[in-house]
């Protein structure tokens, strides 16, 4: 556990995380503390900036003083041939590689922003673990050993990960460093339990149920089920983001080929966006303006190559479709995340074992050949106070 050791030596007392809120708290001023009180938070969840553009704190030049010495990288997991490739956006090389635990599903930046963590669920098996990366190193650490990480999230206030259990229909809450399980929820009606967003106020989620076409919705200060939304009988529900101004959530679903717009607050679904086949992944841009749609060109769970993928860019304003960038012989876009300067849409070709890097002013591609079946990559380091998980959901 010599990470841990680290980890927990070089971040005891003051740490660089709690630093930066610091100095971050005091450079808002008089006329952002006005802005804050408008979206009253959870204990412990830093404080919303600016509540018509709750990812304000995650635009370009927005890097905090805890990431300062990491690494610049795209971590790249791949599901099939259990190892993670790492790729230098400067040069669009890999420049290293390493084997992790089964089935890797996705790098997730933890709540403090020190610690990458490999997400290895073992699909059908039941030794899957954590593997995690040392942003400054770019190395990895010991695994520990956990059930069913298919993906992680962290409490608004950090003091928690969420291990999504998806095989399990369950999300284990437990400690974000030692990761050791405090608790446990069971979600039985959200079967293929696997994406999530938060509240612009901290106090619910909303999870995806991949193959129950449903939303469950989590109360995160009673630790319950609050209800479930049916989306469509045979949807398939995947990504999940909310609204900059946090008053409706955007669910991409793979078979209705579009976005559902949700009122999270009174669980109902509110309208629809056609974007392209097999919808997937969502990312808001830097200025939070805009939201990045990856369509996987497949409504099937495993897509052939070349299928008819693209990226679609919705106007969060208008929530109109403003262009869709076609991937030039078909292809297979599905997770990553936006570069810390918001110019490149870095993602997975799911089915084609390539990465591409996406101008997002010009829709042009580049692809990087990687390992087998890449899945939920993340780009590091990314702006942004703290992380509650997925690729980097930053805030």
């Amino acid at each position: 556990m010599q990470l841990h050791i680290r980890h927990h030596f070089r971040y005891s007392g003051l740490s660089r995380f709690t630093a930066a809120v610091a100095v971050a708290l005091a450079g808002y001023g008089a006329s952002h503390a006005v802005a804050a009180t408008s979206a009253t938070t959870v204990p412990g969840m830093p404080p919303v900036v600016n509540p018509d553009n709750l990812y304000s704190e995650a635009g370009s030049g927005h890097m905090s003083p805890a990431v300062a010495g990491a690494l610049s990288r795209v971590y790249v997991p791949n599901l099939r041939s259990n190892d993670v490739y790492v790729i230098d956006p400067a040069t669009y090389k890999v420049v290293d590689r390493f084997p992790v635990g089964r089935s890797p599903q996705h790098v997730v930046p933890s709540w403090d922003l020190q610690t990458l963590w490999v997400a290895n669920n073992a699909e059908g098996r039941t030794d899957g673990s954590l593997t995690p990366i040392d942003p400054i190193t770019g190395k990895p650490g010991k695994e520990v050993m956990v059930d069913d990480p298919y993906n992680m999230y962290f409490t608004p206030d950090g003091k928690e990960a969420i291990v999504v259990a998806e095989a399990h229909a369950r999300l284990d809450f437990r400690d974000p460093h030692t990761m050791s399980l405090k608790s446990s929820l069971e979600v039985p009606e959200c079967r293929g339990i696997n994406h999530a967003d938060f509240s612009i106020d901290g106090k619910y989620a909303l999870f995806t149920c991949e193959f129950g076409g449903k939303l469950a919705k989590i109360d995160l200060v009673n630790r319950k089920v609050a209800g479930y939304l049916e989306l469509a009988k045979k949807g398939m529900p995947q990504d999940i983001r909310v609204s900059p101004d946090g008053k409706v959530f955007y669910v991409a679903d793979m078979m209705a080929n579009g976005v559902y717009i949700v009122d999270g607050d009174s669980l109902t679904k509110v309208g629809f966006i056609k974007t392209g086949v097999g919808t997937h992944g969502l990312y808001p841009s830097r200025d939070g303006a805009k939201l990045y749609v990856a369509n996987r060109g497949s409504n099937l769970v495993h897509g052939p190559r070349h299928g008819k993928g693209s990226v679609s860019v919705i106007d969060f304003s208008t929530r109109n479709v403003l262009t869709t960038w076609p991937i030039p012989g078909g292809g297979s876009p599905d997770m990553g995340n936006v570069s810390a300067d918001g110019k490149t849409l870095w993602l997975s070709g799911r089915f084609d074992d390539v990465v591409y890097a996406i101008d997002t002013t010009t829709g042009t591609v580049k692809s990087i050949p990687v390992g087998m079946e890449p899945h939920g990559l993340t780009v590091w380091p990314q702006p942004g106070r703290y992380s509650l998980g997925h690729t980097g959901n930053m805030r």
